[in-house]
């Protein structure tokens, strides 16, 4: 059993894709294959099924992803007590819902690598509210979440920014023009929201309910970006963070509608297991994520 087989291995039950994992590797792809088969055949088991087109973790292949990442860990932090800060290598894998994703993490990227290029990033797009369990499965190092004031006794969390939801609408759409809005205003109107279960959608929920309307009639998306697009399209108002719509609204494409969503109080954290040893590579990216967002803070407040 070789070193580069428990890495592409790893690769490939993050990626369930042998394509994507060639391509994180820099391999042909008959070498994943090779890889994976090589392992399957030593260890006697099937570590991945093939359903059509979809890989999926046989039960085996999630009982010996566990423990191989707990040696890759341990690797890591080998080759970090014996290396200097200034020459880290090794991979870090950092998780993060599509918004945190786009508006926020692409800086953080940069100032990293800048200073780190030996250090290999993996990035997985994951819903906000499978973030957490991502960090107890050990599935990531660091996760980003957008939400509330989060509490754990498991994981160490530390909030960035505070994030400012608005309504938003099209110049020409009714209530734009507006300076201000009533409750009976919002009647009639069709709400562009994330769909149910998406955290930032129960508090949008709980603040309408909170001014005494329980029947809104909603257009329900996946992401930010299908949000905006039919918003600026005349289609009805969208609820967003305000970082999704910047270029929009300077742009004049959208306007905020002038309206206060109550105790809205949601934040950028930085979320990571309290047992994981926290290497170089981990401290330095930590720090790297509080530099650029302290600085993004500063400039939203001038």
């Amino acid at each position: 059993m070789e070193l580069r087989q428990l890495n592409t291995f790893c690769t490939v039950a993050s990626t369930l894709n042998f394509s994507r994992a060639a391509e994180a590797l820099n391999y042909v792809p008959s070498n994943v294959t090779m890889q994976i088969k090589a392992l399957e055949d030593e260890l006697g088991v099937r570590l991945f099924d093939r359903l059509g087109k979809q890989l999926v973790l046989t039960a085996a292949g999630k009982s010996f992803l566990f423990h191989v990442q707990s040696v890759l860990n341990k690797l890591d932090e080998a080759r970090g007590a014996v290396h200097d800060s200034e020459h880290l290598s090794g991979t870090l894998t950092i998780s993060a819902n599509e918004v945190l994703c786009a508006y926020r993490l692409p800086a953080v990227f940069r100032l990293f690598r800048s200073r780190h290029p030996g250090v290999r990033l993996i990035f997985h797009s994951v819903a906000n509210q499978h973030l957490k369990q991502a960090l107890f499965e050990g599935t990531a190092d660091v996760v980003f979440m957008l939400d509330e004031r989060i509490r754990s006794s498991g994981l160490a969390v530390e909030p960035l920014v505070e994030e400012t939801f608005r309504l938003f609408a099209a110049p020409d759409h009714p209530l734009a023009a507006r300076t201000a809005l009533q409750l009976e205003d919002f009647h009639g109107e069709v709400f562009l929201t994330n769909a149910k279960g998406c955290t930032y959608r129960t508090m949008f929920d709980r603040g309408f309910e909170k001014e005494g309307i329980d029947s809104i009639t909603y257009l329900e998306f996946q992401n930010a970006e299908a949000i905006k697009q039919c918003a600026m399209a005349g289609i009805g108002i969208a609820f967003l963070p305000e970082i999704t719509v910047k270029a929009e609204v300077e742009r004049g494409e959208l306007v905020a509608l002038p309206w206060h969503i109550p105790d809205l109080r949601v934040y950028t954290q930085m979320l990571w297991h309290k047992d994981k040893w926290l290497s170089p590579i981990m401290l330095s990216f930590i720090e790297a994520a509080r530099e650029v967002t302290v600085h993004a803070a500063a400039m939203s407040h001038r």
